[in-house]
């Protein structure tokens, strides 16, 4: 909801319409969604098709919170009440329908409406695309935070871009991984509401005019030589019990002239179109392949574009409310979710110097008491920089204020008695060393007054590499909120079994206040509630079993130990380290068949981006490994490896409740945070992994008896890259890992390519930088253990259920609950 509501609107207390008896609302939602399906559907009941009662039943619920939307944006205008606005280029919202109807209290009632006229509810979910407006964790973390902020109360807006076709498709073709787009918009999203009246033109490349003030003083006037629109689609959001309903406001480029008639009328009848598609192709995909000079333009184009148009739409609202931008750190404040919105430092200032009058100084302290930055990585080369020519000529004004800013930073840096050249190079906003590049890092942190890591140890290492010497001149910047996920997604959602049990056994005020399920832990010797436990756990391998066998014609033996690892495909999270350790599993098994092996289920998921080669090769290694070992007779009930293709949150709703190890093995001090951690601890997988990110924090809340901790330290893995480090020694020391290495690398595993894998063991044996080779021992041992812990059913589900128990910590709530305090200083009113 965006515009003030007039003075006649209903209170926030009176606006919420009165809860129903069950059977009353079903009854209702039932003629409601008839009603919907013929008048804003237009489709006969009689001949609706499914997808036609989908798009009806969402509406409907979709009408159910407009009321509560009103209110809640009423309040915060009534109330003057300060503002948070969430800036992601990615928001992994995933399907809607369970979660709102849900949220609402209405999920029985909306299965009952149906059911009433003959649909079944799980195939009209089944229809509900995912909607393709993120990649990973950045994303999913981003929407958990909307709907927590909406559960607590903060009055919140999200920003970012409605993406046509979003990341893509991932199909996998003879093993290897093929982008198709995903067109997520085919139908149409029924959740959104189009605001074509709110559009604001965002300029690119062009030139700078100065004109001279008569005090002297110089303006500057942009002159872009290019324009597109930037026009609203407001989704609602609602929290726990509805509550709070806040905006996710995502933008859609459009050119400001759709069609040049002339041309046309020329016969030009594609040229006539050219603006149309030039600027319709910012918000299309999601991060293009930037391997391309014209892929980096794009991708610089995509990020001004959201960021520019955001600034203009939240200081418009601003204005209404308030005489000017002095006031807008105390009424708003603006959190960067990662170095991607970024260039709202820059676009800020320009904002209050070139169009408010302010001087530069004075802007620049409005734009850093109003920005906070959180920053997701630790690996210097994935800190975002751009190069001084594509930036000057894309964003000129931009570029002049990077060197007027630059310039008061490093004045104010050689005044330092510690100062010195190496000290002034490393916080610099222009990086000289390789080519001149625009550090989008450095800029996020002088531009924002907190900057925050996402685990514990995440914000000490800030402190102590990528942001070291920032960290020396600015000591009270860096701070640290741990992430979390929303239990109403990753519990009560996707595992209603287990919920449902847990609220049997303790109440249901875990939902809202996840920390409660400590209570769980005087259930730890309660023989009954741990069979139940496990029976729950078993039901979703068993519902698991079936969807893979559906998907991929591969049968999985339900009582296996179901072994997953779902994330983005990177070197650093190291699914090369878990396939490897297959292989050596698998030859093994081979070697004794007649060993009593505890059967295993390895299940790989996840995407490459487009132009990362070795991720897409470690994809294709994974399938060739599968195809191997799951036509292997020897081994056919006791190992089996499958990836599934395209993941999503829908993807992840599948397989989180049926895990029972949970891989989450980044090579340590790479990892931020994580949150794949907490949802498969949240459902009662055990965690095998290093000391990396948030799996410090869980270790220390489940007890090191809990989890499964292997592997090098942050610490020791920084020693190991500043002192030398000898891989070809470790592997020649290690049998096991040189035959395994033999293997991928003698073809074994890709006989129609022998040499396919070489560049992968070539570089363990040469560099390893990401420890594969120097951590798989340990990895291998702590996974036999975990086989043997396996088949103690009685330990595993002590300590499945502790987990479960200790997972309240990592909710969203409670970051939100930390950020609204120590960060945004903004109000809560959970109700």
């Amino acid at each position: 909801m965006d515009t003030k509501t007039m003075s006649s609107s209903p209170s926030p207390a009176s606006a919420s319409p009165p809860r129903l008896m069950p059977g009353r609302a079903s009854a209702d939602l039932k003629e409601a969604i008839v009603t919907t399906l013929r008048y804003a559907v237009g489709k006969n009941p009689e001949f609706a098709r499914l997808h036609d009662w989908y798009a009806a039943t969402a509406i409907t619920l979709r009408d159910r919170l407009v009321d509560r939307w009103f209110a809640s944006t009423d309040h915060t205008y009534r109330q003057r009440r300060k503002r948070v606005y969430y800036l992601s280029l990615e928001f992994l919202i995933g399907r809607l329908l369970t979660d709102n109807a849900s949220n609402l209290g209405l999920l029985d009632e909306v299965k009952a409406a149906l059911t009433a006229h003959g649909i079944d509810f799980e195939a009209v979910k089944a229809l509900e695309p995912d909607a393709a407006l993120g990649n990973g964790g950045l994303g999913r973390l981003a929407a958990c935070f909307m709907e927590s902020m909406a559960t607590v109360g903060v009055p919140a807006y999200g920003y970012g871009i409605r993406y046509d076709f979003g990341l893509f498709r991932q199909v996998i073709r003879d093993g290897w991984q093929v982008e198709l787009p995903e067109d997520w918009l085919a139908f149409g999203n029924p959740w959104e509401f189009e605001r074509p009246e709110v559009a604001y033109e965002i300029g690119f490349g062009g030139h700078v005019d100065a004109e001279d003030n008569p005090d002297g003083t110089v303006s500057y006037v942009w002159q872009p030589s290019e324009r597109v629109l930037a026009q609203a689609y407001d989704t609602p959001v609602v929290g726990w019990e509805g509550k709070t309903v806040n905006t996710l406001r995502l933008w859609a480029a459009r050119p400001i002239t759709p069609i040049r008639l002339d041309a046309f009328n020329r016969g030009q009848h594609v040229d006539a179109f050219a603006e149309q598609v030039r600027a319709s192709s910012i918000s299309r995909v999601l991060y293009p392949d930037d391997s391309t000079a014209e892929g980096q333009e794009l991708r610089l184009r995509q990020e001004f574009f959201f960021t520019s148009a955001s600034l203009q739409d939240l200081i418009r609202r601003h204005l209404t409310q308030y005489d000017d931008l002095t006031s807008l750190p105390e009424a708003a404040n603006i959190q960067l979710n990662d170095t991607h919105p970024a260039l709202s430092v820059l676009e800020l200032t320009r904002i209050l110097v070139d169009l408010n009058g302010f001087a530069l100084d004075e802007a620049f302290e409005i734009t850093k008491a109003t920005l906070c930055y959180t920053n997701h990585t630790l690996l210097p080369e994935a800190l975002e920089t751009w190069s001084v020519p594509l930036f000057e000529r894309l964003l000129p004004r931009h570029m002049q204020l990077v060197f007027e800013i630059n310039a008061m930073h490093l004045a104010a840096v050689r005044k330092r008695p510690d100062v010195t050249l190496d000290l002034v190079r490393s916080v610099s906003l222009i990086d000289e060393t390789h080519g001149r590049r625009v550090r989008m890092g450095n800029l996020a942190f002088i531009g924002s007054h907190k900057v925050n890591g996402v685990s514990e140890l995440h914000g000490e290492l800030m402190r102590e590499t990528v942001f070291k010497d920032l960290n020396t001149l600015f000591p009270d910047r860096i701070t640290h909120v741990t992430n979390g996920i929303t239990m109403r997604r990753w519990l009560v959602e996707c595992n209603p079994d287990l919920a449902h049990l847990i609220t049997d056994a303790i109440g249901p005020q875990w939902i809202k206040d996840a920390e409660r399920l400590k209570e769980l832990e005087r259930f730890a010797t309660d023989q009954a509630f741990l069979e139940r436990f496990a029976r729950v756990k078993q039901g979703a391998k068993q519902r698991l079993a079936v969807f893979v066998a559906q998907r991929t014609g591969i049968r999985l033996d339900p009582e296996a130990m179901f072994d997953i690892q779902i994330k983005r495909i990177h070197e650093y999270k190291r699914q090369l380290l878990n396939i490897l350790e297959t292989v050596h599993l698998y030859e093994a098994m081979r070697a004794e068949p007649e060993r009593d092996w505890t059967p295993r289920v390895k299940i790989f998921a996840g995407k490459a981006a487009a132009s990362y080669h070795r991720a897409k090769l470690i994809i294709k290694l994974i399938n060739d490994v599968a195809r191997v070992v799951n036509r292997d007779p020897t081994v056919r009930d006791k190992l089996r490896v499958v990836f599934l293709p395209n993941y999503n949150v829908s993807l992840a709703e599948m397989l989180v409740p049926a895990a029972d190890l949970s891989e989450q093995i980044s090579t340590a001090g790479m990892e931020a945070s994580g949150t794949g951690n907490m949802k498969f601890q949240a459902n009662g997988a055990i965690t095998i992994g290093t000391m990396d990110g948030a799996n410090v924090e869980i270790s220390r809340h489940v007890g090191l008896d809990n989890i499964l901790i292997f592997g090098l330290t942050a610490d020791a893995v920084r020693e190991r890259w500043t002192n030398g480090h000898n891989p070809r020694a470790v592997i020649e020391g290690d049998g096991n890992l040189r035959q395994v290495l033999d293997a991928v690398g003698g073809g074994v595993f890709s006989p129609d390519e022998p040499g396919r894998y070489g560049p992968i063991v070539h570089d363990l044996y040469e560099s390893d930088y990401f420890m594969v080779a120097a951590d798989f021992a340990d990895y291998s041992a702590t996974q036999r253990k975990a086989a043997s812990m396996f088949r103690r059913p009685a330990q595993w589900r002590h300590m499945s259920l502790h987990n479960t128990a200790n997972a309240g910590w990592f909710s969203s709530d409670r970051s939100i609950r930390e950020y609204a305090d120590n960060i945004w200083h903004a109000p809560m009113d959970p109700g």
